[in-house]
């Protein structure tokens, strides 16, 4: 728990700084599975940033609590990788297989400050990497996703169903979000203070 309000501590400190550096690691969270708070509006001039999406942040309801709104999204495919079921977890994990397609959606528009916040959300066995992907279009982007670390992982299994995950276990993932940004808004408000 300690160690979770000083990585929270540092993110609220950089996030206040007059010239922040992104986090650029993942982070464990206070509570599982994944959580984070969304952040104080974003100045203007923040850079805009895509991330592709596959497992619990398709829901916009996530998305809404995790950031304080929905940034606009298009349906997308990444190609050459497989979403997988992690033993124990609520949320899958993707690795990359030749020939796979994973579909998920690109959420763009992504403040600095929100890829900041989706950083810490994610599982330090996550890693963000820049890959590309298609959209329904049939146009080509570039975005970020969150990679599973460990190729070799054995609590890798079988294909990870949204449809299933949004009727067992959406509502009880957002009552985690919102404990979670709950927490973060207050360890924020003592490190303003």
């Amino acid at each position: 728990r300690m160690l979770i309000q000083y990585q929270i501590r540092i993110f609220v400190q950089r996030s206040a700084s007059v010239s922040p550096s992104p986090l650029r690691s993942c982070h464990r969270r206070l509570l599982s599975p994944r959580m984070a708070s969304p952040p104080p509006p974003a100045p203007a001039a923040a850079a805009a940033h895509s991330v592709f999406v596959y497992g619990t942040l398709m829901a916009e309801e996530v998305v809404r609590v995790l950031l304080g709104r929905v940034p606009p999204s298009s349906p997308a495919l990444l190609p050459n990788h497989q979403r997988l079921s992690i033993r124990g977890r609520v949320y899958p994990a993707i690795l990359p297989v030749d020939g796979s397609k994973v579909p998920g959606k690109v959420w763009q528009g992504i403040t600095d400050r929100e890829l900041d916040v989706l950083d810490i959300f994610e599982d330090e066995e996550y890693v963000r990497e820049t890959v590309g992907i298609s959209l329904a279009d049939s146009a080509d982007m570039i975005a970020y996703a969150y990679i599973w670390g460990n190729v070799d992982d054995p609590d890798l299994y079988g294909e990870w169903d949204f449809d299933e995950w949004k009727k067992v276990h959406l509502k009880d993932y957002i009552t985690m979000t919102q404990d979670f940004r709950e927490e973060l808004e207050q360890l924020e408000s003592e490190t303003h203070d």
